[in-house]
């Protein structure tokens, strides 16, 4: 008898890049061996071999077996594998089949019939609860994710990257440097209950793959406790790239900028702007007007994957008493075509990603003609990452992430031109500096403080179905409304690069 289940993930093929495999390598000859532990349920030390049994694409099978692996009378025996696909994501768990638990485990389905749900074996207290992802790539600084696992999704998680600390395992003479996640389990309705739920520790060693796990299964004084290390492996521990989070997407993340341009603004437009939803990485950033010659309000979708930040959507209502010149590109029509009304439609012109996933100093990339963005901006260029760099705004001084592009819209000088954005780790984009192909330059500083609606009636509320569609009016006619606010913005019109 063995159990299984297979999952229909065909939509999660994606194109990752070279370094996605690093939390967990599967090169054919890899290996590992496991012990794990319940302090209930198996409290004889059980080790399992775990061997790379296929691998094609960015899809992979590991195999594991107790056979040969030394264990004493008494410990479980058990085979099984489980499959893994690397996504633009994660890891994603897509199937696993084995021999049935032991009979003395809890059940965790709702019938003790066709139950394809287990915790007796190492990897099954990897990517249970949590299968889409089992770990989300790329792995930045406050980084969380929710999932679902089980044979009919129904074990809901909730995972937060917790940063790197030392582990000690018996597979390496000295402590390791591992990426820690805690998960909050919930299962309910299976007969096992509440096994199925509890806190799950896990720590992956870059190179490696998980290394640890410690699952503190739900049902206070003396809940069982599920213990898994490794013992040993034929692979190596490497660096974890660097979980600096240049671009962050929590919710309640806020700030406010001001923008000058001393050829088309006769004072600067200042915004405001916040994240007020926000799931798996993906999230809206709300912009309105503070004060200055635009009246503004957008929403902007960005995403986090491993190819990069990546500008999905926007949309903006905006009204102008400054004449800004139009953009491009000339394939589109006029009332197509995008327009700079605040400091994101500066930082995302022209191509994408905004960053990289794990930028690098030096590290390149430019416009596609055949891609979405270029049908879009029509621009050609290029960015590449300077380094990191002190900058000093209003809102303090910053050690930011330094990003240079040239762009080139034909036809639009104003579209085109020199940017140079400065990122600072946990806030976003500190400064911005575009120097347009007309010769003005648009300035784009935090600011410290700020109020929404400054001086303005609002505009409509924004309907988040009419992303991609931009609209601008003149405010000829308009009328100023009573100030709303007297706050100052603490922004001046100087700063310091060093």
């Amino acid at each position: 008898m063995r159990v299984g289940v297979g999952a229909l993930l065909v939509a999660l093929l994606l194109a990752v890049p070279a370094q996605a495999d690093g939390w967990l390598p599967h090169s054919s000859d890899a290996t590992w061996t496991y012990q794990w532990t319940d302090s209930v349920y198996n409290t004889t030390p059980t080790n399992e071999i775990v061997t790379v049994k296929n691998s094609a694409g960015n899809s992979f099978t590991l195999a594991w077996t107790t056979d040969g692996a030394n264990n004493p009378d008494g410990a479980p025996q058990s085979a099984g594998t489980v499959s893994f696909q690397q996504t633009n994501f994660g890891i994603v768990n897509t199937d696993w089949s084995s021999t049935p638990p032991p009979s003395s485990f809890p059940i965790l389905c709702a019938s003790l019939a066709s139950c394809g749900n287990s915790l007796a074996s190492s990897f099954y207290n990897v990517i249970w609860g949590a299968r889409a992802p089992v770990l989300f790539e790329p792995l930045l600084a406050g980084t969380s994710w929710s999932a679902t696992g089980a044979a009919q999704n129904d074990v809901t998680s909730s995972n937060d990257y917790q940063g790197t600390e030392m582990v000690t395992v018996p597979a390496f003479p000295q402590p390791v440097l591992a990426a820690k996640i805690q998960s909050q389990i919930t299962q309910a309705g299976a007969l096992g209950d509440p096994y199925g739920s509890g806190v799950r520790t896990t720590w992956w060693a870059y190179g490696v793959g998980p290394v640890k796990v410690v699952f503190q299964h739900a049902g206070g004084s003396g809940a069982p406790v599920t213990t898994v290390e490794l013992q040993s492996t034929n692979q190596t521990p490497a660096t974890p790239p660097a979980d600096a989070q240049y671009f962050p997407l929590q919710i309640g993340l806020k700030g406010t900028y001001s923008w000058t341009n001393a050829k088309y603004f006769n004072k600067p437009e200042v915004e405001s702007y916040s994240v007020d939803q926000a799931a798996n990485e993906t999230a809206i950033a709300k912009v309105s007007s503070v004060s200055g010659p635009l009246k503004v309000a957008g929403a902007y979708q960005f995403t986090t994957r491993l190819d990069g930040i990546t500008s999905v959507a926007s949309a903006v209502k905006a009204a102008s008493l400054a004449k800004l010149p139009p953009l491009g590109p000339s394939s589109l029509p006029a009332n197509k075509r995008r327009h700079f009304f605040t400091p994101f439609d500066l930082m995302t012109f022209g191509f994408n990603p905004v960053l990289p996933a794990y930028p690098t100093t030096g590290e390149t990339w430019a416009s596609d003609p055949k891609s979405r963005d270029f049908s879009i901006y029509g621009v050609t260029g290029s960015s590449r990452v300077v380094g990191v760099q002190t900058v000093k705004v209003p809102a303090g001084t910053f050690r930011a992430l330094v990003v240079a592009s040239v762009l080139k819209q034909p036809g639009f000088p104003f579209g085109s031109g020199t940017r140079t954005c400065w990122f600072a780790p946990g806030r976003g984009l500190v400064k911005l500096v575009f120097r347009h192909g007309d010769g003005s330059v648009s300035t784009v500083a935090g600011c410290r403080g700020g109020s929404s609606s400054q001086g303005w009636k609002p505009l409509a509320p924004l309907q988040l179905q009419s992303w991609s569609r931009f609209h601008t009016t003149s405010l000829r006619g308009a009328r100023r409304s009573s100030p709303t606010s007297t706050r100052s913005t603490a922004c001046s019109s100087r700063w310091r690069i060093r």
